[in-house]
């Protein structure tokens, strides 16, 4: 193989398409999903629906490519240094964003929208549901099936199985998917091993596979297997979403749309350099996350507070204020706060004597 992920260069690519899917995802919550707090069925564009209902397959999009930035993340270190890099890029942003939510709600949102502090405190733990309180967005749904992933990867990570024994976790964590969807059915087994999107994940492992330099028929296989394992997921999907939003799905369309996006994704980390200013694309990529975090219940207070007649002005404003607030989000909260929550873990961890990346020494690992 070449040499470790860490020395690699950025896949620029995938900031992109990162870019892509979360727009995919705003268009579908402006264009088909729309407000639904209190019984408000406020559709923000609706003449965009039978585009718009496909955007969901933008969240797949992001489990793919999770798949493989987590496999790259995870080269070189142990579980101790993958938990804090994970931990210090995913939470603060988590926290200041569903915190600004919160104020929106709490300022902008009544009579429609309300939050309050157990609500805030219960979403501090990301799964507020399990607290017994809302989300304070959705959408944060897939955030907790992004921690679980990475929990999985941290846990394997620990007992020396990630990623020497890729193939084998993948064949298991498959097997348990069908296994469950196709006869047990059961919540636990769906929340634990995330049968509802392991195919997305797994095709993002194996993706990287083939960006390390892997090749050969056992490889190809397990791709084709992967691969028909989340175009089912993606099709199951819409059939579970049709009952909740009187949505018809064409189950082609689902599927072609899924299968185009794993191509692209393919496609895209064969990329290695796009013909743009490396600022801009490393922004475009940044931006993605407190854009999904913020977009969602946020703009639907702001859209619902100003009821327009004429809504494609105002949706769009919402949207352009939305990017721009998750670029400065981006650029004076995340990078900063990410910086010092990673210094500050690392620097207990090395104290504790838990090193951050293999074969590196006690007194090496604190710049991890």
């Amino acid at each position: 193989m070449p040499p470790s992920a860490s020395s690699a260069p950025r896949v620029e690519a995938l900031d992109l398409l990162r870019l892509v899917a979360v727009l995919g995802v705003v268009l579908y919550h402006f264009g088909f999903w729309g407000p639904a707090s209190h019984g408000v069925p406020q559709v923000a564009l609706p003449w965009l629906t039978p585009i718009a209902k496909y955007g969901f397959l933008g969240v797949p999009a992001f489990f793919v490519i999770s798949g493989f930035v987590i496999a790259y993340s995870a080269e070189g270190r142990t579980a101790t240094g993958f938990a804090i890099a994970r931990f210090s890029r995913i939470y603060p942003t988590f926290v200041f964003c569903m915190t600004l939510t919160c104020l929106a709600i709490v300022l902008l949102g009544p009579p429609h929208f309300d939050a309050g502090f157990r609500q805030w405190l219960a979403n501090l733990f990301i799964a507020a549901p399990a607290f017994g309180q809302p989300y304070m967005d959705t959408s944060y749904w897939s955030l907790v099936i992004e921690v679980m992933f990475y929990a999985w990867v941290a846990v394997l990570i620990a007992a020396g199985i990630f990623p020497r024994r890729v193939d084998t976790i993948i064949l298991v964590w498959l097997g348990i998917t069908f296994a469950n969807e196709l006869t047990l059915d059961a919540p636990l087994v769906e929340k634990l091993f995330l049968t509802d999107d392991s195919g997305f994940f797994a095709v993002g492992l194996l993706i990287y596979q083939f960006y390390r330099g892997r090749r050969g028929p056992a490889l190809y296989g397990m791709l084709a297997l992967s691969i028909g394992t989340a175009v089912f997921q993606s099709i199951h999907k819409a059939v579970k979403l049709a009952p909740h939003t009187g949505g018809v799905f064409d189950a082609w369309t689902v599927a072609a749309i899924c299968l185009a996006s794993v191509g692209i994704i393919f496609l895209a980390t064969r990329i290695r350099h796009v013909p743009l200013p490396s600022a801009l694309v490393l922004a475009a990529g940044g931006l993605t996350y407190p854009l999904y975090l913020l977009h969602m219940q946020f703009g639907y207070v702001l859209f619902t507070r100003q009821a327009p007649a004429n809504a494609v002005p105002w949706v769009v404003a919402i949207v352009l204020a939305m990017t721009w607030l998750a670029w400065i989000v981006w650029r004076y909260v995340e990078r900063p706060a990410q910086r010092w929550v990673r210094d500050f873990l690392s620097g207990r961890a090395v104290r504790f004597g838990w090193p951050l990346k293999l074969g590196a020494t006690v007194g090496s690992s604190g710049g991890a």
